[in-house]
């Protein structure tokens, strides 16, 4: 006789997720909707990581990400908990992607439509730049849609899966340039320098230099020309609506909670300490930047994680100024650039750990790009690259720095009034200090070098238990990316979660049938 087993219901499984930057955040909600009880630490008072803000008269002003692209992540995100995103944020698509300016008077918009990027390069440059542009476009479209499957949305990709994708569609090895960097390329796409130099800028975007980063780098471009959103009140808006949202589920979120040591026994993560409290759990997300686990901050036994982010080289960092004033001269969109004279020169002096002497300044005019005319007193963040660093030593440079990069901004034809003072600078030493062991790095690891992008930590680690989410994880750095690696992440602790309940069934059954 068999007798039917009962029906199997396990405790809820208990979740601790370490950091409430947007990786955070995200991985929060998709634990709760996939039924875990879930902890939400933050060492900070706010929750958002670094994107943030700093008080001014004109209002709270972001001093973190500015840019939101690929919202169909974003969507789904959402989704995942049957919410709709455009029902906890006002979202504002730009037809301005960003406005370009050189110290030579030009002056370049690009498009949210392509062929309207390309007229307005053969005003800028003339009807040949538009032509290399189209054809850059759709390289670039084409790289995009190849790997966005086999990296992005892949969990862990692997050398050995990639090759086979790619000789399978061999048009695509003349598109990446493996040989090349992204400023080689570049310089063969576009005959007109200022253009090489728009498009080098993308490197950036993932804290590295053109001339060091592969060329396939230039598939970065495809996740602006998707579109970019602006969100109302300012990119701190997006993660005040996923708190709410998260805790409206039930996620126990504290703040002002530093972690001390996440606890392993046995080769499992089981909780870990606040001080003198001891939190347990059965799976422990760390989103953060891997680094800290490497160097071992969180204790010894972590130091099997990601133990390449303790060695290889980081990521740039950067000064970030935010500030309320009334602008005069040059028309500003959402997303502005201010390019540097000598684009080498800025990362010479990155690479050799110095503060550019000429740098490409980006000004986010946050009150820009809206639905409505800006107010008199609007609210600016400038951002700078600057160069990791391992001090939390304040510079003795701000000053004057802050002066000059005020009058390039006045050479280029802005003002402000009042002028702003140094006082609200964000520097590498001061993104050290909050983020520790990170050294400053706003984008992890850095991307030079053609399989850069295989060597960054995945969601599973060699800790049972314990997953990796962020932008110091695949897929890597900016706002899309780090809510991606949640995506991964939780998938992953869903997919374990299945096949325990599984075989606790299996075993279950064949433990109650009798002949």
């Amino acid at each position: 006789m068999v007798v039917a087993p009962p029906s199997f219901s396990a405790a809820r499984p208990e979740a601790i997720v370490i950091g409430a930057g947007i990786a955070g955040l995200a991985t929060a909600l998709r634990l709760v909707t996939g039924g875990f009880a879930v902890t939400l630490l933050e060492r900070h008072a706010h929750t958002g990581g670094k994107i943030r803000t700093v008080a001014s008269s004109a209002g709270p002003v972001d001093a973190g990400p500015t840019v939101l692209t690929l919202r169909h992540v974003f969507d789904e995100l959402f989704a995942c908990a049957r919410e709709r995103f455009e029902d906890h944020v006002t979202l504002i698509q730009q037809d301005i992607l960003a406005r370009h300016f050189w110290s030579d008077g030009s002056q370049l918009d690009l498009y949210a439509d392509p062929e309207k990027s390309a007229d307005a390069i053969a005003t800028f440059a003339g009807a040949k730049s538009a032509d290399q542009f189209r054809r850059f476009n759709s390289r670039t479209t084409r790289l995009f849609q190849a790997f966005d499957a086999p990296m992005m949305q892949a969990p862990a990709p692997k050398m050995a899966q990639l090759v086979p994708h790619v000789l399978r569609q061999p048009d695509l090895i003349p598109a990446m340039a493996p040989l090349s960097t992204l400023r080689q390329a570049l310089r063969r796409q576009f005959s007109d320098p200022r253009l090489a130099q728009l498009f080098g800028r993308y490197s950036t975007y993932v804290g590295g230099a053109p001339h060091l980063s592969p060329a396939i780098l230039s598939l970065i471009w495809q996740a602006e020309a998707a579109g970019v959103w602006v969100v109302q009140g300012g990119m701190h808006r997006l993660t005040e609506a996923l708190t709410k949202l998260v805790q409206s589920r039930g996620v126990h979120l504290k703040r002002d909670a530093h972690v001390d040591r996440i606890v392993v026994k046995e080769g499992r993560a089981v909780g870990v300490e606040l001080g003198d409290e001891l939190l347990s759990a059965d799976t422990v997300v760390y989103a953060g930047d891997p680094r800290a686990l490497a160097t071992g901050s969180m204790g010894d036994d972590l130091k099997i994680v990601a133990p390449q982010t303790a060695k290889l080289p980081r990521s740039f960092s950067a000064r970030v100024h935010s500030f309320a004033a009334t602008p005069q001269g040059l028309p500003l969109a959402h997303h502005n650039v201010f390019f540097a004279d000598d684009p080498q020169a800025e990362f010479d002096d990155l690479m050799a750990g110095r503060i550019p002497r000429d740098p490409t300044l980006y000004l986010c005019a946050e009150d820009r790009g809206q639905d409505h005319p800006p107010p008199t007193l609007e609210r600016f963040e400038i951002i700078s690259n600057a160069p990791a660093t391992s001090t939390f030593t304040p510079p003795v440079d701000l000053d004057r720095w802050h002066h000059q990069i005020m009058q390039r901004m006045a050479d280029m034809g802005v003002t402000m009034s009042p002028t702003p003072t140094a006082a609200t600078i964000t520097t590498p030493q001061r993104f050290a200090e909050m983020f520790p062991e990170t050294m400053g790095a706003l984008y992890g690891q850095s991307p030079h070098g053609l399989t850069a992008s295989l060597k960054r930590p995945t969601a599973q680690t060699p800790i049972k238990g314990l997953w990796l989410a962020g932008g110091g994880t695949h897929p890597g750095a900016g706002v899309p990316m780090a809510t991606l690696s949640a995506k991964h992440a939780v998938e992953a602790i869903l997919s374990g979660q299945t096949s325990t309940s599984t075989s606790a069934q299996t075993a279950m059954r064949g433990g109650m049938s009798t002949a």
